[in-house]
């Protein structure tokens, strides 16, 4: 049978809890990542969603800012999170699912921003991601994560130049720097991933999934970057069958998330 799955930075789970649960009824993945909650564990809204079928849950929350979630129809199995780069922020949570071809290991990262400058000397938060990404490609070379492997969520990179408004005009800002961009495209290189949405997507379509809160109108202008990615190895890539991002959710109330959901299928 089919077996979906989704990431959305929702920009705080209770404010924003009703538009998740308009996303869960309209597009019923089994699995979501979400990044940003921004609560503590206790704070998210469990009961809510599990009311809504998903009451297989992983919540790795922090006081105010950040924080990552997997809500989930099938039974998480073996969660875990992990820290990177020595820092004390809650951006990573993993589990076991199995939709009836043995267990598949999902992890959602919520990778830093990096701050406004590209100077990882001047600018301690790019250098955090900088280092962010480097223990990443490390941990997953390791032979555990060779076979099975989904990693989604708010990758803060948009990597090419149709993934972003004016490659030129961004080239120089983060999240599109050519520094950032070979950080990327090495980590999707060294391991054994795909990009799914570019699987489906053409790479010569401008694609989209963040869009700033400070255009007066951000579906007239259009200036977003695709921001937000779902991965998989090889062995699951075979598999997947479809893959979109909801333009329309960025749309959907007046106060949505900056991000839009994106949704990966699989036979």
């Amino acid at each position: 049978m089919p077996f979906s799955i989704a990431t959305w930075n929702i920009n705080s789970i209770r404010m924003r809890k009703n538009l998740v649960l308009n996303f869960l009824s309209q597009e019923n993945p089994d699995v979501l990542a979400l990044q940003e909650i921004k609560c503590t564990n206790d704070q998210f809204p469990a009961e809510f969603f599990a009311n809504a079928g998903y009451k297989f849950q992983a919540v790795n929350g922090q006081k105010a800012y950040h924080g990552v979630a997997l809500l989930s129809k099938i039974e998480l199995k073996d969660i875990s999170s992990r820290q990177f780069f020595n820092v004390d922020h809650a951006r990573h949570v993993s589990a076991n699912i199995n939709y009836g071809r043995g267990d598949i290991k999902i992890h959602n990262f919520y990778i830093p921003a990096g701050g406004d400058e590209p100077d990882p000397i001047k600018n301690p938060k790019f250098a955090h991601k900088l280092g962010f990404y480097d223990e990443m490609k490390n941990w997953f070379k390791e032979s555990q994560f060779k076979q099975r492997q989904i990693i989604m969520g708010d990758f803060n990179i948009a990597p090419h130049e149709n993934d972003v408004w004016n490659h030129k005009q961004l080239l120089k800002v983060v999240s599109h720097t050519q520094q950032e961009i070979d950080l990327l495209n090495d980590l999707l290189e060294s391991g054994n991933w795909t990009d799914l949405v570019r699987a489906h997507i053409p790479i010569n379509n401008k694609l989209y999934s963040w869009w700033s809160y400070r255009a007066k109108d951000w579906n007239v202008s259009d200036k977003g970057r695709r921001l937000d990615h779902i991965w998989s190895t090889n062995d699951m890539a075979e598999l997947s069958s479809s893959a979109k991002i909801l333009r329309e959710a960025r749309g959907w109330s007046e106060k949505p998330s900056d991000h839009a959901p994106i949704i990966a299928e699989f036979d």
